[in-house]
This record gives C-alpha cells, sequence and structure tokens, in this order.
C-alpha cells in the first residue's frame, strides 16, 4: 500500500510517500480501506519529536473508511461498514488495522469525510467543554484559534450548554467564520491585544475559563482575563510549550487552576468513547453542530498540508485523502 512515513525527525520535508507492506489484521481487529485521514497539530509534534515515536513512523491519529477484513473474536461489525477512530497511530495510509474497540459506526447520513473530520477534534471539544471545565449557562470563555477545527467545535458546543464566547483569531476571514459559529464577541489578535479587549467585552470581569491550544504565545495574558478560581485549559501548543513557571503565580492571579489534557484520559473506556461520538453524531444529524472542512489535499502532498497547518493558512479541518 502506499502511505507517509518519516525516517527522521523534522520540518514536514521529512514526510515521504512511499510504498509500505500491508497491515496485518489481529485478534480483535478489521482492516479499515482509508477514504479520509485528519490532520491534527499532534501529528507535527510526532513528525518533530516534541512527541517521541518509534521510527520510522506512519503519523495520523484519525481516519474513517470501509471494513476490508476481519479478524477473529470480532463482532459488531461486518463487511463495508463505514466507520471511524480516533487516537490510533499510523492513519496516513490506504490501509490501517485498528481495534475493534477504538471503532464506531457511521450512521448513513454521515460519509467518511465528515467522519474522518468529527473524531479527534470533536471528541476533544466534548470532553473539554463537557468534562475538563463543564461550562454553564452563566459562564464566559475564550477560545483561541477560534476559527480552527477545534475553535469551531468549541464554539457550538459552548453555545449548545448556554456560555458566552468570546474568541481569537489572525484575519478578518478567519473573524468572519468565528461569529458564523456563534460567538459573542471576536478578537483580531493581529491588530489588537487581546488581553485589553476581553476585559473591555467583559466588563473587567474576565473570563471563567480559558481553552487554549495555543500555549507560549498567548499563556501569559490567557492567565490575566481569568476571574478568580478561573480555569486554563492548555489542551495544545502550536506556538511552542509554556516555559517553566512559578506556580505560585496561580495564587497571585487568583487561585487560578491549570490542567493540561489529553483525549487519551476522557476516552479510557468504550463506553465513555460511544457516549461522546453518540452525542457528535447527534448533534450533526440535528443540523446542531457544523464540522466544517477548509482544506483537502491527496495523501501524497501531506507534507505541503503541514506547512499550510503550521503557518495559520488553514480553517476547520484538514482532510488528507487517499487515491481510493
Amino acid at each position: 500500500m502506499k502511505a507517509i512515513r518519516f525516517h527522521e525527525n523534522g520540518g514536514p520535508e521529512v514526510l515521504c510517500y512511499e510504498e509500505v507492506a500491508d497491515p496485518q489484521v489481529a485478534f480483535g481487529q478489521v482492516l479499515i480501506g482509508v477514504e479520509a485521514c485528519g490532520l491534527n497539530y499532534i501529528d507535527t509534534y510526532h513528525r518533530s519529536g516534541l512527541y517521541p515515536v518509534e521510527l520510522p513512523c506512519v503519523p495520523g491519529m484519525e481516519a474513517a473508511g470501509r471494513v476490508k477484513a476481519i479478524g477473529e473474536g470480532v463482532t459488531g461489525f461486518a463487511m463495508g461498514d463505514s466507520v471511524a477512530y480516533a487516537g490510533v497511530l499510523g492513519s496516513y495510509a490506504e490501509l490501517v488495522a485498528v481495534d475493534v474497540a477504538k471503532l464506531v459506526k457511521l450512521p448513513h447520513s454521515v460519509d467518511c469525510e465528515l467522519g474522518a473530520a468529527l473524531m479527534l477534534q470533536g471528541i476533544t471539544a466534548h470532553y473539554l467543554t463537557h468534562n475538563t471545565y463543564p461550562l454553564k449557562n452563566t459562564d464566559t470563555a475564550l477560545v483561541h484559534a477560534a476559527a480552527g477545527g477545534v475553535g469551531l467545535l468549541l464554539i457550538q458546543m459552548a453555545k449548545l450548554l448556554g456560555a458566552k464566547v468570546i474568541g481569537t483569531v489572525s484575519t478578518k476571514a478567519k473573524q468572519q467564520l468565528a461569529f458564523e459559529a456563534g460567538a459573542d464577541g471576536v478578537i483580531n489578535y493581529t491588530e489588537q491585544d487581546f488581553e485589553k479587549e476581553v476585559m473591555a467585552l467583559t466588563a473587567g470581569r474576565g473570563v471563567n475559563v480559558v481553552y487554549d491550544g495555543v500555549a507560549r504565545d498567548t499563556f501569559e495574558k490567557s492567565l490575566n482575563v481569568l476571574q478568580p478560581r478561573g480555569y486554563m485549559v492548555l489542551f495544545g501548543q502550536s506556538s511552542g510549550p509554556v516555559e517553566p513557571f512559578d506556580p505560585s503565580i496561580l495564587n497571585v492571579k487568583g487561585s487560578l487552576f491549570l490542567t493540561r489534557p489529553t483525549m487519551a484520559n476522557y476516552i479510557q473506556t468504550r463506553v465513555e468513547l460511544v457516549e461522546r461520538t453518540n452525542d457528535l453524531l447527534q448533534w450533526v444529524g440535528d443540523g446542531k453542530l457544523e464540522v466544517r472542512v477548509g482544506d483537502r489535499f491527496p495523501l501524497a502532498e501531506a507534507a505541503e498540508a503541514h506547512k499550510a497547518l503550521q503557518e495559520r493558512r488553514t480553517t476547520g479541518k484538514v482532510l488528507l485523502l487517499p487515491a481510493v
């Protein structure tokens, strides 16, 4: 089969489109013919070496496609079923063998592109808004990178929960996307100081929670806009990791909470995975949640897709499409 691999850590140029041995289906697994795989920032962390992986590595943590082979011990799945998964390394490929415990079936109303776009970022937005800091209708949240894949979903889920949302973006076009998703206020941080604007929009009170996937460039000012006992939810680091700091600063700024969640700890059981994805699929089916696919790249052009993501030229979800 064809797949993307990297044999050393580095920039997007280390990604190679090459022939790789077909995966073998083990007990409890199915073989998926991948129709779409999602691009996520964690893929760039694996590629760069920020999150170490065994080399050579096929990157990618989510995909959707159809069942092509079924291993021993598998029940509940049939040949040809449309399925999707998240949290399994090796998705930038034409074929992937996946444990059925990680799989969900897609309803007829959700095609494989939408399924791939929904999984990792949808689950992330779900646990952030429902569990890491469970939003209430009296809360105000700040969402950084509000026009990105997670950002647009965070806005919509926060509004479903009745909260107010302020977003930050880098362009006027992205500002419009965040407003269309339901944000109550959107700050273009290239033209405005987001700390001053957030405090103005909240009449000096600040926000209850910051959902921050940017990290280094936004961290300090994000702490400054939190209300006492507010939550700093650091779920990514697209600008780089936060520099070491004295935890007593959380006391000085109002007995703040800091957490660094990751998806694996919020889908530890199949029951939890199914509950979250059922919510997502239900909202999509009911028209309450829109998943915006902003860019599609052939799998062979994964390096260009990585460049576009890291240069902040993308909006919504970015998909890689194998030649099926």
